[in-house]
């Protein structure tokens, strides 16, 4: 059975900082391209970054490049999102994919 367990959100000052981190489980981690997205509240989910298996080759957003860094530790199976310089339109439910199953999410909410 996959799990995929977040954990990291909280509240933060604009311009602070997180790091989200993903456990996996009931799969052969290093072996799958991995994702983080996210749900603003009443609307839709949006990717945010994208990680190959091997954790050399990523991809973001517009809207988060240049703040947010998708990382991975294969040998401890876990996915991680760095990020830096938040503003209050990342706040949202922030989720960890392995399509097409997703984990529970863990909440950022950036105000002042």
């Amino acid at each position: 059975e996959v799990q995929l367990v977040e954990s990291g959100g909280g509240l933060v000052q604009p311009g602070g900082s997180l790091r989200l981190s993903c456990a996996a489980s009931g799969f052969t981690f290093s072996n799958y391209a991995m994702k983080w997205v996210r749900q603003a509240p009443g609307k839709g989910l949006e990717l945010v970054s994208v990680i190959n298996s091997g954790g050399g080759i990523t991809s973001y957003a517009d809207s988060v490049k240049g703040r947010f860094t998708i990382s991975r530790d294969n040998a401890k199976n876990t996915l991680y999102l760095q990020m830096n310089n938040l503003k209050p339109e990342d706040t949202a439910v922030y989720y960890c994919e392995k399509t097409p199953w997703r984990g529970q999410g863990t909440q950022v909410t950036v105000s002042s």
